[in-house]
């Protein structure tokens, strides 16, 4: 009975943590409820997962690269990549994909991608390279490089934490980099070449034109003195300013029109156009953007329009424009909202945001520069600008990161110890705000992490690890031991896709190690194959760093699909044969 229940509830947490209905550190709260409530672990077990020193590791990591993109440092480091001009495009992409690398071996992947994207766009456009031709070759090596080092990714923190507490070795911060270099090498090969052949060729000028053309779902207003007042919709004034209704808000009702329909008084719009349209919506009289007048006199301080990127990570995510109040928090108004491939009907407060939305704001220039400057929730889409103003206290930041993995490395402190020293130089020198410490730690994730391995320890009290691993070793078995861990490298690139990265790893950790206990072979060997093998699925661009590129690499979904999966297929058939030969199955 209570393998069902474990296995029940492992079906139930991977629909939940796919469809997103509510957030990953509710689902992991429930689960370890669940079990206690069923005496499946004790609540020692269920919450010894964050006393772990790994929790202590990731949230001192959080910390000091929260200080790091505050202070400017990494965007002084990445701003030199405009200096390399003309050069043949193979050699900007190796360029670009070995400075993404080497500083995604020690930072999140999504945070590369995010700091790196709008200069790689500028450096396109010196090049005359297309920018399609270099941003997913970004995307996927801030992803490899995480997979040389311990601290590469958070799924890697996660992964030496579980096998610890099963009894295993710990795994140092660069056991694994001579398989990492392989995939990185590989990675970066097949983007220069195959990769560079099939990626699409979109033009720097076609992306300016898209970016001109790109089409907003707006909010206006039918006054009632508006001219617009019994005008036939395909026929009115809006539709004559290259505008699109969408459909209308009238009495509280929402619906499509018909080219038929006529306007009234008090009508809600939502209206679609690019951005010199919306800039015309001002000369008609008596129709005004809801969000907020299109004014650009306000006692003298002119106002700027700028588009913004919402990232992985944002607190804005899955939150309406209502509740974040963007106006109040940032002094910006959203004026438009522009979801790829997407059509939108409700109104703007009521939608929810999501990663890759772009948002057209409007506001004062100092306010425009708080989002470059300090904001973690978006990506502003202009010419790229280095943040110098603290860059002291930024070099101090690195000085004490470097500290950090040297003493954990070297085994003067322990590894958690180590961080730890770092993150307390960072704030006791004041290179964060002590006010803003804990908002750039991902509370979610360490939840995420904790309570997943609580139920890794479910699986294996009450057996159902035994049982999983049992049937996974009756389907590969004629394929033998190589099979059967290519066979969990397939299952985790699989779950990864609905899963994130860490959540994937954690749900078929416990069966791969059973699995080698089963076959009496090493469980580091599937333990690590697993770790990577959540990290080389580039099959679709769900994962964070490839949907900061979507848009603005202008990519088609089958771009991906048909790029990345060739990588992934390597990726995998690479770590099936090389992960057995730095972790032999016989030990």
């Amino acid at each position: 009975m209570s393998i069902a229940i474990v296995l029940g509830l492992l079906v139930l947490a991977i629909i939940l943590f796919a469809t997103e209905i509510v957030s990953v550190d509710v689902v992991t709260v429930f689960l370890l409820i669940v079990l206690c409530l069923t005496n499946i672990i004790t609540p020692k077990e269920a919450f010894e997962g964050f006393s772990s020193d790994f929790i202590i590791i990731l949230a001192s990591i959080f910390v000091m690269v929260g200080a790091l993109r505050q202070t400017g440092v990494i965007d002084t480091f990445i701003a030199r990549l405009v200096n390399i001009k003309k050069q043949p495009p193979k050699i900007i992409v190796f360029f670009v994909m070995l400075v993404a690398s080497l500083t995604s071996g020690f930072m999140n992947n999504t945070t590369i991608t995010a700091l790196m994207l709008n200069p790689t766009i500028g450096l396109s456009k010196l090049s005359g390279i297309a920018p399609s031709k270099i941003l997913m070759p970004l995307s996927f090596a801030s992803i490899l490089g995480g997979t040389c080092t311990l601290i590469g990714t958070s799924t890697n923190v996660a992964v030496s934490g579980f096998i610890v507490s099963q009894g295993l070795p710990r795994i140092g911060m660069f056991d694994f980099l001579p398989i990492g270099l392989i995939l990185l090498g590989v990675g970066i090969l097949y983007m220069m070449t195959i990769g560079q052949q099939l990626l699409p060729s979109n033009s720097k000028e076609k992306l300016e034109e898209d970016y001109a053309m790109r089409k907003y779902l707006s909010e206006a207003v039918i006054a009632e003195d508006s001219n617009l007042i019994g005008q036939k919709v395909s026929e009115s004034d809006i539709a004559k300013q290259g505008f699109t209704i969408v459909s209308i808000i009238r009495n509280g009702y929402n619906f499509i029109p018909t080219r038929f329909t006529k306007l009234e008084a008090g009508d809600e719009i939502l209206i679609k156009g690019n951005v010199d349209d919306l800039l015309k919506i001002k000369d008609l009289k008596g129709v005004d953007i809801k969000a907020d007048l299109l004014d650009f006199e306000k006692e003298g301080n002119e106002l700027h329009l700028a588009e913004l990127m919402v990232i992985g990570g944002s607190e804005s995510l899955k939150s309406t424009v209502e509740r974040i109040n963007f106006r109040t928090r940032y002094g910006l108004s959203i004026l438009a909202i522009h979801r790829k491939g997407k059509t939108m009907r409700e109104k703007i407060g009521k939608m929810r945001l999501q990663v890759g939305d772009l948002l057209l704001v409007q506001g004062e220039k100092e306010n425009i520069d708080f989002i470059r400057n300090r904001e973690n929730d978006f990506i502003l889409l202009e010419d790229y600008k280095p943040n110098l103003h603290l860059k002291r206290k930024g070099i101090f930041t690195l000085f004490a990161f470097v500290l950090s993995i040297v003493l954990g490395t070297t085994g003067i402190v322990p590894l958690s110890v180590g961080f730890l020293i770092g993150a307390l130089l960072t704030v006791a020198t004041r290179c964060v705000n002590p006010d803003e410490v804990y908002d750039h730690i991902d509370w979610r994730l360490l939840i995420l992490i904790g309570g997943m391995s609580a139920f890794g320890v479910a699986m294996t009290k009450t057996g159902a690890d035994k049982f999983v691993a049992e049937y996974v070793i009756t389907i590969f078995k004629t394929f033998g031991i190589y099979g059967i861990l290519a066979g969990f490298v397939l299952l985790t690139v699989v779950l990864t896709q609905p899963l994130s990265n860490a959540a994937a790893a954690l749900v078929v950790l416990p069966i791969g190690l059973q699995t080698a206990a089963q076959l009496h072979v090493n469980p580091l060997t599937f333990a690590i194959a697993i770790m990577l093998s959540a990290s080389v699925s580039m099959l679709t661009p769900f994962e964070p760093s490839c949907i900061l590129v979507y848009g603005p690499g202008r990519y088609k979904f089958f771009d991906f699909v048909k790029v990345g999966g060739i990588l992934t297929l390597i990726m995998m058939v690479i770590l099936v044969w090389i992960v057995p030969f730095f972790y032999p199955f016989k030990v």
